[in-house]
């Protein structure tokens, strides 16, 4: 049993070897026990010397190594912490717009990363300094946003929390793009480093007037498309992950798949109603890229059946081209490329 326990451990640490994967994790291995206590007969243990050894010493020797101590290389609260400040950058941008929907499934997605984050911190797997500070600003950005929402908030602490959110996003977004590929590329923070630099520098140009006014709105909308472009780098992650690892994909749920790709696809049509380029391309893409991409990786190694992958696929096609089609008869368009260049360039 302890034996098989440590197979799955194999594909993530593949700079280790399966037999000392198997005398990590086995209950009486060489490891643990001198040679002494090992007889000249085969796999046979000498109880005489194996007594001079307390229980508790061996005890100690076979604790539980804590999630902490890892040898994991990117340990699981960091993803979360990314998934966390793209779910409250674009809660703020939606509640700045007044989207309702948009900003209650955003809220949603704040509460239920959170809670994930608060089990790992009970299971010693996230320090409890870097816990608390992710619980300040959840609270500090639900409480805003709430404030905003119904414009009972100072201008001044909205702006300060606008500034906090394209700093954090803009620096976070090249490094986790960076750190995907690691190891095939070297390890380094400089990506984050330069681009907490320049999102500084025009966030204080921003406000010291020295930006034209086209460059203001650009600076403005910096948080709500790097955390789009957070949520659209996770299927690169994460078909990067599997092209490294195939037998990820057995892990993967398939009714998670199609439910992702069903709720990224029901925004589809207010953002395309309301010509929000932004929104539009991170529900499109996250419809396709994350939910279908990974349905059609299921079915290439033989996860689900040809009836789900050709429902998934029709079902998707027929959204799409009705989404289409709808924009086209409420605006009273010939072509639904009309919808599109305004989308794209604007009316």
């Amino acid at each position: 049993m302890a034996d098989s326990l440590s197979l799955p451990i194999a594909p993530i640490a593949a700079n280790y070897d399966h037999s000392s994967l198997l005398s990590r994790n086995s209950a009486f291995s060489s490891r643990l026990l001198p040679f002494k206590c090992f007889s000249s007969g085969k796999n046979k243990l000498n109880l005489s010397s194996l007594g001079q050894y307390s229980f508790h010493s061996l005890h100690h020797r076979v604790a539980p190594i804590r999630a902490l101590d890892s040898d994991v290389p990117h340990p699981l609260h960091k993803g979360m912490l990314t998934g966390l400040l793209g779910n409250l950058s674009l809660l703020s941008y939606f509640a700045k717009k007044k989207e309702k929907e948009a900003a209650v499934v955003q809220t949603l997605g704040v509460l239920s990363t959170y809670v994930v984050i608060s089990q790992l911190a009970m299971a010693e797997a996230m320090p409890l300094p870097h816990f608390m500070a992710t619980s300040v600003v959840v609270g500090s950005g639900l409480i805003l946003n709430l404030l905003n929402y119904y414009n009972i908030l100072n201008r001044r602490i909205w702006q300060i929390w606008e500034d906090f959110i394209t700093v954090g996003g803009l620096s976070v977004l090249p490094q986790i793009m960076w750190s995907t590929f690691v190891p095939y590329i070297p390890n380094s923070i400089l990506p984050g480093a330069i681009a907490f630099i320049l999102a500084v520098a025009a966030v204080t140009m921003a406000h010291t007037g020295k930006l034209s006014e086209k460059g203001v709105k650009f600076v403005g909308a910096i948080s709500g498309w790097t955390a789009t472009l957070l949520f659209m780098w996770m299927p690169v992650s994460q078909m990067w992950t599997n092209f490294l690892n195939p037998d990820n994909i057995k892990g993967l749920s398939a009714i998670s798949m199609l439910l992702a790709m069903t709720g990224n696809g029901l925004m589809i049509p207010r953002a395309l109603f309301i010509r929000d380029f932004m929104w539009f391309t991170g529900s499109t893409w996250g419809t396709v890229s994350y939910g279908y991409a990974n349905i059609v990786c299921l079915y290439i190694f033989n996860s689900i059946g040809r009836e789900f992958f050709i429902a998934a696929t029709v079902g998707l096609i027929s959204w799409l081209g009705i989404t289409l089609w709808r924009d086209t008869v409420v605006h009273e368009y010939e072509s639904p490329i009309r919808t599109l260049k305004e989308l794209v360039f604007g009316s």
